[in-house]
């Protein structure tokens, strides 16, 4: 990685770690390049400003994310033989292959300061980038699910996305054994929260 690659993947990282303990507004400027080791000037050729820093911590998680997201999606769309544990795990698998990759468990407490700082500049940013891959997947399970209303199946997506990013955040009562590997505890939380959304998004 170049000098100019490793300084902004540095202050990144610094961002997201500072975003997760203190928010948006708690983490100055001054706190970033302190952590980061950089001065003010690298931030501003970077990002630009603060409000772009924030963008780009969602854009370095949410574009891979939500890249496998819709490849794993295309896969099964559509189909007749399609069913909504396929769909499922679609959407789920990735979010959680994402939240053991080491510090992605610390990016979805990012994510969740920004939506319990009702931070509406960041949500709009959000919803224009990455509304589309929600679209999506509503409409398919929407497909799958024809004896749903519209406003109940949005409930009900909303709060299977609640228990997939309260099992990404790492704060669940299930934490892994040491005996149990990274790999193992993530399948078996997927099979978990899959039959469990599964229950929820087909019941009467």
């Amino acid at each position: 990685m170049n000098s100019s690659g490793s300084t902004k993947e540095r202050i990144l990282g610094a961002a997201e770690v500072l975003f997760a303990q203190r928010g948006f507004d708690g983490a100055s400027l001054r706190q970033l390049t302190t952590a980061a080791g950089v001065n003010l000037a690298a931030v501003n050729y970077h990002f630009g400003s603060k409000d772009k820093l924030v963008e780009q911590v969602f854009r370095r998680r949410l574009d891979a994310l939500n890249a496998s997201r819709l490849t794993a999606l295309a896969k099964v769309a559509g189909a007749a033989d399609t069913t909504l544990e396929d769909v499922l795990d679609a959407y789920i698998r990735p979010a959680l292959d994402l939240s053991h990759d080491g510090s992605g468990s610390l990016f979805m407490r990012v994510l969740a300061r920004a939506f319990a700082e009702h931070d509406d500049t960041l949500r709009q940013f959000l919803s224009a980038n990455y509304g589309h891959v929600m679209r999506q997947f509503t409409a398919e399970f929407a497909r799958l699910l024809p004896q749903l209303s519209k406003p109940e199946l949005y409930w009900r997506i909303d709060l299977v996305t609640g228990a997939l990013t309260h099992a990404m955040s790492g704060f669940g009562m299930i934490q892994r054994q040491k005996d149990v590997s990274e790999n193992a505890h993530r399948e078996e939380t997927a099979r978990h929260l899959i039959r469990f959304a599964v229950a929820g998004l087909s019941h009467p």
